[in-house]
């Protein structure tokens, strides 16, 4: 059976992915703030919000997680 530890990093993983996400979404805010093109604007700055509104219960969930043992602390 899988413990905390294991739950914890597919969490923290879970988290390094939407920020890899975000920085992609900013940078295509920017993009479409910049472009002629404006009708994208209003779908990414949406979907921007979303994700990090998603991120940041995800690092609230983390933060009431118990760190749990690691793979690599194991003899």
């Amino acid at each position: 059976m899988r413990g905390p530890g294991w739950i914890r990093g597919l969490r923290e993983a879970e988290a390094r992915q939407l920020r890899r996400e975000i920085d992609r979404l900013e940078r295509g805010l920017i993009e479409a703030a910049n472009s002629k093109a404006k009708w994208n604007l209003h779908e990414v700055a949406h979907t921007l919000r979303w994700q990090k509104a998603r991120l940041r219960r995800l690092e609230e969930c983390l933060d009431a997680m118990p760190e749990g043992k690691r793979a690599s602390n194991r003899s």
